[in-house]
């Protein structure tokens, strides 16, 4: 598989202006497949630059320019981000980068990866995801082909004003919370989880609705959070990520199975557990 990757500097430093919708990759010559992407991120957040569009680049190039990979961030092609894995399965689009968490105990196998203290680093967690999912995750994703499983880099406190040093510091704050297991674990430290999508975070912080939010550094310019929080607090060096929520990017199994056997060749050489470990060194 060719390979790709963008260190923690060079993701935080990609923020160019927004571009034109949706964000298709130029193709060489006419394309015998098109496949639609669809995510639910701004065009400008690290993971549409660093990943999204050399990935899609790199399958056009390694298939002569007969496969064409059209991106559509942003929710552009329509729906709440937790539909896109049914908008896979039900051939809406053709292919979707999903939170598994965003649809509570649907993918019960998926979800373990997200419990509080499990991560280590993205890529090595990434990896065990990939396998985890391959030997007992299967039948959560039928009809669709998973083309990689990932988790993001350990979650840290973004806070308004409030320095988190110690449990104590937790009590009686408006944190959102990322997934359920979090929002129970915050709860048992004092906090009161407040959940809504990743999208209202900036209103939530600018407006006071929550004190602080939990998220790893790299979501946290997409969004400008940044210009509402002041203060960051991440576990001591060494120890594991407060969370990691689980993604997978799927393609729908019929998408997959209309293209001739070269084609498919190309979509196998750039994914699995390889395309795991790339995606979690990003972070």
């Amino acid at each position: 598989m060719s390979g790709f990757s963008v260190n923690r500097r060079q993701m935080l430093g990609i923020m160019g202006g927004a571009l034109a919708a949706p964000a298709i990759i130029g193709k060489a010559r006419a394309a015998e497949v098109t496949l639609r992407l669809h995510h639910m991120l701004p065009p400008v957040a690290p993971m549409h630059k660093a990943f999204f569009e050399p990935w899609a680049k790199t399958i056009r190039e390694q298939s002569d320019g007969r496969i064409d990979i059209q991106i559509f961030p942003a929710m552009q092609l329509g729906g709440k981000p937790p539909q896109l894995a049914d908008q896979v399965a039900n051939n809406v689009v053709d292919i979707a980068w999903t939170l598994t968490v965003y649809t509570p105990g649907r993918y019960p196998v998926s979800e373990t990866l997200s419990l509080p203290f499990m991560v280590t680093t993205a890529e090595a967690t990434s990896v065990a995801m990939h396998k985890f999912m391959d030997e007992f995750g299967q039948d959560e994703y039928r009809g669709m082909k998973p083309l990689a499983f990932h988790v993001h880099a350990g979650g840290k406190f973004h806070m308004r004003d409030q320095p988190i040093q110690s449990q104590a510091d937790l009590d009686g704050l408006q944190i959102r919370a990322p997934n359920q297991s979090v929002g129970k674990a915050l709860s048992i430290l004092g906090a009161e989880p407040v959940f809504f999508p990743v999208t209202e975070m900036a209103v939530g912080l600018a407006n006071g609705v929550i004190d602080g939010t939990c998220l790893p550094y790299e979501v946290v310019p997409a969004f400008k959070l940044h210009e509402l929080t002041s203060v960051h607090c991440a576990p001591a060096e060494g120890g594991r990520g407060l969370y990691a929520n689980s993604f997978g990017l799927l393609m729908a199994g019929d998408a997959y199975d209309r293209m001739p056997d070269d084609l498919k060749a190309v979509i196998d050489a750039n994914s699995g557990i390889e395309l795991s470990r790339q995606i979690g060194k990003q972070f």
